[in-house]
C-alpha cells in the first residue's frame, strides 16, 4: 500500500503551482498591454541599449522553426504539454526541495504563458528588445531576439534548477563521503 503523504504536502503542491499560474497570468496580461499599446513591428525605445518591440514568432527560442510551414505550432503545443505535464510530477514528487520546486513553477508558468499564445495565437507574442554593440559579435546588428515573460522565467527556472541540482548532488557526496568515513574502522 502505498505511503500517505501529510496534509502539508497538497498545500506546497498548491502553492507551487500558485506560482506557476501567476507566472502564467502575469506574462498574458504583459502581452495584452503590449498589444494595446504597440502595433505589430513597432519599436518603443526605453534606453540605448533596451527597446520594447511587438513581434510575434511561430517557431521557438531564437525563432528556431519559424518558417517551418505551420506544422511546429501544435508541434510545439504538444511538447508544451508533455513537459508541464513532467514539471508538476516532478514538482509533486520533491516537495522536500523547496528550490527545485521553484525553479520547476518558474518552468512551468513560463510553458503555460507560452503554450496559450500558441493554441490562442498561433504564436508566440514578444516584447523585450536588448541591443548593442556588444551583442554584434553574436547577434546580427547587435540585437538580442525578442522575448517575454515567460520566456525569462523560464531562462530563470533553467538557471535555478541547474544550481540546485549542483547544490543537491554537493549534499550527497558529502553524506556519501561521512557515511563511509563513519564505516571504516579506526585502527
Amino acid at each position: 500500500m502505498p505511503e500517505a503523504r501529510p496534509p502539508h504536502h497538497r498545500l506546497q503542491i498548491a502553492a507551487w503551482l500558485g506560482l506557476a499560474l501567476l507566472i502564467a497570468g502575469l506574462d498574458q496580461l504583459s502581452k495584452a498591454w503590449i498589444g494595446q499599446q504597440l502595433n505589430f513591428d513597432q519599436v518603443w525605445r526605453i534606453t540605448d541599449w533596451l527597446n520594447l518591440v511587438r513581434v510575434h514568432n511561430p517557431g521557438a527560442a531564437f525563432s528556431l522553426l519559424a518558417d517551418a510551414g505551420g506544422w511546429q505550432r501544435w508541434f510545439f503545443i504538444g511538447l508544451g504539454v508533455l513537459v508541464m505535464g513532467w514539471l508538476i510530477w516532478t514538482l509533486i514528487g520533491h516537495t522536500h526541495r523547496p528550490w527545485l520546486c521553484a525553479a520547476m513553477s518558474l518552468l512551468l508558468g513560463g510553458a503555460a504563458g507560452n503554450v496559450w499564445d500558441r493554441v490562442w495565437l498561433g504564436e508566440v507574442v514578444d516584447f523585450v528588445q536588448v541591443h548593442g554593440a556588444w551583442l554584434s559579435p553574436f547577434f546580427p546588428g547587435g540585437y538580442f531576439p525578442s522575448f517575454n515573460l515567460a520566456d525569462s522565467a523560464i531562462s530563470a527556472g533553467v538557471v535555478l534548477m541547474l544550481w540546485e541540482e549542483w547544490q543537491e548532488s554537493r549534499r550527497l557526496k558529502a553524506q556519501t563521503q561521512a557515511t563511509q568515513e563513519a564505516s571504516t574502522p579506526s585502527p
